[in-house]
């Protein structure tokens, strides 16, 4: 509802403005869109007296993406490239808008649909909205709002698994960093937090016999050991947070490498993610 009301994004006349724009439904995967904007279309009745999102959308209006957390932001580049390439007017502004974003996942998703938008010839203007944004670029670690060992547990399999990381090795969090957001309450119990769920994670690995090299002990990501959220919603856990908190499944056969780890917040995953779970 805040941002039904946020003039910076819908102007002086917010009500003519959700009027106006077109209220996207392109996810290509899962459900998070098509849920919250059953949400936001309860807000806009509410507020606004608008029926439907479907009943949004004039010839002017803007451009409305709707969804939960920018992680990395690949799954909003996905659903937008077709998007850009086909549906996409020729000139436009589209918002995105989300309950929280990091830092390093909503740079490179505005770097690649600027991108697609310039292959595909239109002038498309991308802006990000979010109630919460949190820090995790590498630059900016001591201030980091995600799980980032200020260093890692002597441990041989360890040691070995981050010498095969060559193009994006591990670099230790320096403690004592002014955060944005009071995620955790003391340094000490941070490094416990990160030290015992880096190394369930690689416990979690060692059941997989082949391993993606996504499937880092503190969450997907394509560097160091982990993405390393800590966000989990009413919907679902991301698979960017700490293994130990999703992976696995109690009711597997006890020959499925799922069989071996009870996880705390068990996910809900796609048909499709059998090989992002690294059991192929």
């Amino acid at each position: 509802m805040h941002q039904i009301w946020n003039k910076k994004l819908a102007g002086p006349d917010p009500c003519a403005f959700w009027r106006d724009a077109h209220i996207l439904d392109i996810q290509q995967q899962g459900h998070s869109q098509t849920d919250i904007r059953v949400l936001f279309g309860e807000a806009l009745l509410r507020e606004c007296g608008i029926k439907s999102p479907d009943d949004c959308g004039s010839a002017d209006g803007a451009f409305i993406y709707l969804d939960d957390v920018v992680f990395s932001g690949s799954r909003i580049g996905s659903d937008f490239t077709e998007w850009i390439k086909t549906d996409a007017p020729s000139c436009a502004t589209v918002h995105i808008l989300v309950i929280a974003a990091y830092s390093l996942g909503e740079w490179q998703c505005a770097k690649r649909l600027k991108e697609e938008a310039r292959l595909a010839n239109k002038n498309l203007t991308f802006r990000f909205w979010a109630a919460m944004r949190l820090e995790n670029r590498r630059a900016y670690r001591s201030t980091s709002e995600v799980l980032w060992p200020r260093a890692t547990p002597e441990d041989e399999a360890l040691k070995a698994y981050m010498d095969l990381e060559t193009r994006f090795p591990f670099t230790p969090r320096t403690p004592g960093g002014n955060l944005k957001h009071a995620l955790f309450t003391y340094e000490e119990g941070r490094e416990v937090l990160e030290r015992e769920l880096l190394m369930a994670g690689m416990r979690i690995r060692s059941f997989c016999q082949n391993p993606s090299r996504a499937l880092r002990p503190l969450g997907f990501s394509q560097f160091g050991l982990g993405f390393g959220s800590m966000i989990v919603t009413y919907r679902n856990c991301p698979n960017n947070a700490p293994l130990a908190l999703w992976w696995g499944d109690p009711c597997a056969p006890k020959s499925h490498p799922f069989s071996k780890w009870y996880p705390l917040v068990p996910r809900k995953t796609y048909a499709s993610e059998n090989e992002l779970n690294g059991i192929f």
